[in-house]
């Protein structure tokens, strides 16, 4: 086990043995705004060290002169200033730059990585932190899907645990505890045939679009979009959740995370999101991790493990449930998740590909220039032109998300609506 990480509390939680010490990536968005919530409720066994924001350098400060850590960066340097005159006298640095934030990836006193940034922009600072030995709690799935065999490569070289934040891998990682595992966290190094797990089931809500038909999916605007019917989220991954692109990318993490071929995870729809995924084992069993949907669970979980801690979440009570139920999902209706499937099977570069497709025609989607429905097709567009890295270095995965978003770009401009 890596030692690294102090043992804050006994199972009682009666006695305190040392606090936690957090750098927040993404300290702004969804999931830095909910790791902040927890951290209010057990001031005893979390504290923050570093915050880290985009552009949102307001609630940045906000947030720094609540909790005072060392460092609040905002990677932006051109509200660098702003930041800097909004926290004089509170004793937080005020930093600017990615450039910076990598840097105090360094430092000793930060025990757990929270990388919660959106998109392909987690990517270098979660290199930075596994390399210097820290345990990384990670959100950012697409780090994963663009460049899985270099980090789960770092992450085992450097002795540096990768703790599952997204609901459905944090569920899978509490199903496996206490089963047939060679290392106490991901990424684990077995394989299927060496184990007892026949396969992983990932849950899928179905978005807000799960009964629409192809046509007014492919009319959607983004108001309807963004109304995801059970979690709440940031903007990018609500739209993706909604074209299910989102599952796709999970498929991909969870193959990275516990050593899985794509062929041993399936996706099954479940619109009621109580069940947050499964394991399914080589003797017939089936382990589910359930709850009401609160991201703060598993944000808690992995601050926190290999303890659990209270959390003022709502508890299940069966007789007020009035059925679970799951579905197939249906390619033809979400080829998005099909074009994840497609990409993980070339492998190499491909996946990284996609997301850079994904989150240029994401963006634009958002902005009202193009349908919901265009967004599929961009992807499979900039796929179908792009050349693939077999085992891409660090320096193939930058270059071929610049290429993805150049072609998808491009692509884009044939669905512009007019």
């Amino acid at each position: 086990m890596i030692d690294h990480i102090p043992l804050a509390m006994d199972n009682s939680n009666s006695s305190v043995f040392g606090r936690r010490t957090l750098a927040i990536m993404g300290s702004t968005g969804s999931i830095g705004r909910q790791a902040l919530d927890v951290v209010r409720q057990h001031p005893d066994m979390l504290r923050v060290g570093m915050l880290c924001a985009n552009n949102s350098w307001e609630l940045l400060a906000q947030q720094a002169i609540e909790f005072r850590p060392e460092y609040a960066v905002i990677c932006n340097p051109g509200h660098y200033f702003e930041l800097q005159e909004a926290l004089r006298g509170s004793g937080v640095k005020a930093l600017a730059g990615m450039n910076a934030a990598v840097g105090l990836m360094e430092e000793p006193e930060f025990d757990i990585v929270l990388a919660a940034m959106v998109g392909f922009s987690g990517l270098e600072s979660t290199i930075a932190a596994l390399k210097a030995g820290k345990t990384v709690a990670l959100a950012n799935k697409e780090t994963l899907v663009a460049a899985g065999s270099i980090v789960t490569a770092v992450s085992i070289e450097h002795n540096a645990p990768i703790i599952p934040v997204d609901s459905e891998h944090s569920a899978i990682f509490q199903c496996l505890k206490g089963e047939t595992a060679v290392s106490w966290c991901p990424p684990y190094s077995y394989t299927t045939s060496e184990n007892c797990i026949e396969k992983l089931v990932l849950t899928a809500s179905g978005g807000p679009f799960r009964t629409w038909n192809i046509d007014d999916i492919e009319n959607a605007d983004a108001a309807q979009a963004l109304k995801h019917p059970n979690w709440s989220m940031g903007a990018k991954v609500t739209i993706d959740s909604a074209s299910m692109l989102n599952k796709g990318l999970e498929i991909i993490e969870a193959s990275w995370l516990f050593n899985m071929p794509v062929k041993d995870i399936e996706v099954v729809v479940h619109p009621q999101s109580i069940i947050h995924s499964m394991v399914q084992f080589k003797d017939g069993c089936l382990k589910a991790q359930m709850g009401f949907p609160d991201m703060r669970v598993p944000i808690q979980y992995a601050l926190t493990y290999p303890f659990r801690q209270s959390l003022n979440t709502k508890r299940i009570s069966f007789p007020e449930l009035a059925g679970l139920s799951f579905f197939k999902p249906d390619l033809d209706r979400f080829p998005a998740l099909r074009l994840a499937y497609s990409a993980q099977e070339k492998g190499g570069s491909m996946p990284c590909t996609m997301n850079g497709a994904n989150e240029i025609a994401v963006a634009a989607f958002l902005r009202g220039e193009i349908k919901f429905g265009a967004i599929p097709h961009i992807i499979e567009d900039t796929m179908a032109v792009a050349s693939v890295v077999g085992k891409p270095s660090l320096e193939d995965i930058f270059q071929a998300d610049e290429s993805a978003r150049r072609t998808a770009a491009e692509a884009l401009k044939k669905y512009i609506l007019k």
